[in-house]
């Protein structure tokens, strides 16, 4: 038997599928052959990857983990917490190869958890099948010898029946029933998190590899955990697992813009790195036209400290203006 997912297409589903679609639409078209395309796909790059190896409980920062991609060394970062981060950004230029590949197999599978999984595995060897029981939390993935035949199922659908639905649905399915077999001893959380990335290059919908939704993930692990369990509790139906993917990529999308935004306006964009609470200021901004100190600090719930060390690298990078005093003035978009 080939795998079913059950779902139907909600109203909301709809709605944000046709949001999406629209904000993709603007992105494409505004980094068709640009200078800073590459700052774009390293910036996707390090925030998945920081993202996806801190829901696993990597302690290292987003600032750290872009130090080592671009090949510095850190003299006090845990030995394993450096290793998970090159194994996945390894792992994310894996699938940026082969991003077209037609049919994907059981090898690539194992080429992936591989990459990724290679000298930090608790339990298992990187690249195959779990040949013992694993329990994640209360729920307890199928028995071993089942594995094999499940994957074989995923991947007929993947290669067969995947198409049939709009990308941004067919990469939430792949991510969770990934996650439901679990078919590694270790490892799963970040290889179904780099799977469903994957269907997203393989669709065509990511074309530029530009989009970072494992750090809306990671920024709510709790809600993201939930959305993945609460599957079970509704029988197996994806349609709010689905909705709660597309709200994510929603947001991805969302932030991607806020980004292509600052490059238009820096004039040294490499410099400039945006923390999410910056990147939420500047939507702010951009839907009130300007804001007073206290207004900012109320909205996102932080001290007149907190805001300045928000505020005062936008001020330095030309991002945002400021008219009258920093205690009685206003702050705009540049």
């Amino acid at each position: 038997m080939s795998y079913q997912p059950q779902f139907i297409v909600s109203a909301r589903m709809v709605g944000e599928l046709e949001t999406i679609a629209k904000l993709r639409e603007r992105i494409l078209a505004a980094t068709v052959q640009v200078p800073w395309m590459p700052s774009l796909q390293r910036e996707a790059r390090v925030r998945n990857t920081h993202s996806s190896t801190a829901i696993e409980g990597n302690p290292l920062t987003l600032e750290q983990v872009r130090l080592i991609e671009e090949g510095h060394e850190l003299s006090a970062e845990p030995p394993r917490a450096k290793r998970e981060v090159l194994n996945y950004l390894a792992g994310l230029r894996y699938i940026e190869r082969h991003a077209k590949k037609r049919r994907i197999t059981h090898r690539n599978i194992f080429m992936l958890h591989k990459i990724l999984a290679a000298g930090v595995m608790d339990q298992g060897d990187a690249g195959r099948y779990r040949d013992i029981q694993v329990y994640v939390g209360r729920y307890t993935p199928p028995a071993p010898q089942l594995v094999s035949g499940l994957m074989a199922e995923l991947l007929e659908w993947w290669n067969e029946r995947a198409k049939e639905w709009s990308p941004v649905i067919s990469s939430a399915i792949l991510h969770y029933r990934f996650e439901d077999i679990h078919p590694f001893a270790d490892g799963n959380g970040r290889t179904g998190r780099a799977l469903a990335l994957w269907e997203l290059y393989r669709r065509g919908f990511d074309t530029h590899h530009i989009f970072s939704v494992d750090e809306v993930y990671g920024e709510d692990r709790p809600a993201y955990y939930a959305a993945l369990s609460n599957v079970r509790k509704q029988g197996n139906d994806l349609t709010e697992w689905i909705e709660y993917s597309a709200r994510a990529l929603h947001v991805t999308l969302d932030r991607v813009w806020t980004r292509i935004q600052r490059l238009r306006a820096s004039a040294a964009p490499k410099k400039v790195i945006l923390r999410p609470r910056q990147e939420q200021l500047l939507r702010l901004l951009k839907d009130r036209r300007s804001m007073t100190p206290k207004e900012i600090r109320e909205s996102l719930g932080i001290s007149k400290q907190g805001a300045m060390d928000l505020l005062n690298p936008l001020l330095e990078a030309g991002l945002v203006q400021r008219s009258g005093t920093k205690k009685s003035g206003h702050y705009r978009l540049s």
